[in-house]
């Protein structure tokens, strides 16, 4: 019992750090330690934060207004597609999949992998 409750701790602590580093836009350093503590052990817990950040990471730079087509699209697109890794069933990530490819497939663009 006392091993479960650590290992619960731990995964507590890496999430918290984790969303102190995605509210200040940090979110590949967020999605680092998460994937890192997720492969040492993983738990329900950490592939939620997982989906979380990936999915604050593509909101993030699709809403991005500075940045450019060229950056926020490709970028957005990895970080939906690493949410659907971890939540198959996600439509908010697979819907904005589809947009971002929709658009480069209507400029007759190779859609970005």
């Amino acid at each position: 019992m006392l091993a479960m409750s650590c290992i619960m701790f731990a995964a507590d602590a890496t999430v918290d750090a984790a969303r102190k580093k995605i509210a200040d836009k940090k979110y590949d350093e967020a999605i680092a330690q998460l994937e890192t503590a997720n492969k040492t052990k993983p738990s329900a817990e950490l592939k939620k934060a997982l989906v979380d950040a990936n999915m604050a990471k593509a909101d993030f730079f699709m809403a991005d207004p500075n940045a450019a087509p060229r950056v926020k699209y490709p970028t957005a697109l990895r970080a939906y597609r690493e949410v659907l890794k971890y939540d198959k069933t996600n439509k908010k990530a697979q819907e904005n999949i589809n947009t971002i490819e929709g658009i480069y497939k209507s400029m007759g663009r190779p859609v970005p992998q």
